[in-house]
């Protein structure tokens, strides 16, 4: 606190309010229109973010590189996959030549790509018709991690698969199965899928002995 003026409250909700503008823009209504990043994720997060959803706290400007990236001039514009009825819209973060790049915020320097974005990358190259992708890794103190990768049929055909699934999922209203990782303690739908909030009444030791307050 800096005199009567909460500080952090106005960065987070700066930060929020930058998110929004940056978000992928999804109808929920429009089961028909399945975004990338609707399938390389939790199928049930994304299920309920066009149920039920529910506003996640956003923590700092990596979040928003992806986003912020795709809206300067070498930004690429969105573009869809058709799969029998169904429209798979994918956006890159940039193409260069024959190669699509990806870059995403990271708290350190990785060993190897996270499988989520191999999927999106490997997903952008099929819909884009490229043959090359490039994720690019920065952490907050600008040290660049980068992995290359070739585009591979039989993981883009398990996006088409994720797709299919969590078309026929919404259609019928019913709950994607768990998908546990890593990222379940940071989701905001956590409490949903492993807790349930219960009314609790804090006993004090003197009353679990049974005495009073003037015993």
């Amino acid at each position: 606190m800096m005199g009567d003026r909460d500080f952090r409250s106005i960065v987070q909700n700066a930060i929020g309010s930058i998110g929004k503008e940056l978000e992928i823009d999804i109808d929920p209504k429009d089961i028909q229109t399945i975004h990338l990043q609707e399938v390389v994720q939790c199928l049930r997060r994304s299920y309920y973010d066009r149920i039920d959803p529910q506003e996640i706290e956003r923590r700092g400007f990596n979040e928003l590189l992806s986003g912020l990236l795709r809206k300067l001039q070498y930004g690429s514009e969105p573009k869809g996959f058709a799969i029998d009825e169904i429209s798979l819209k994918g956006q890159a973060d940039m193409i260069i030549d024959d190669s699509i790049l990806l870059f995403r915020g990271a708290t350190t320097e990785l060993e190897s790509p996270q499988a989520n974005d191999v999927l999106y990358l490997n997903a952008c190259m099929w819909i884009y018709d490229k043959t090359d992708g490039i994720v690019i890794y920065i952490t907050g103190d600008k040290k660049e991690t980068t992995f290359s990768i070739s585009r591979n049929k039989k993981m883009f055909e398990e996006v088409i698969r994720r797709v299919r699934v969590l078309n026929d999922l919404l259609k019928e209203q019913k709950t994607p199965i768990l998908e546990p990782s890593t990222e379940c303690s940071e989701c905001q739908y956590f409490e949903r899928c492993f807790m349930k909030k219960v009314n609790t009444k804090q006993v004090s030791l003197a009353e679990m002995l049974g005495l009073g307050k003037n015993d």
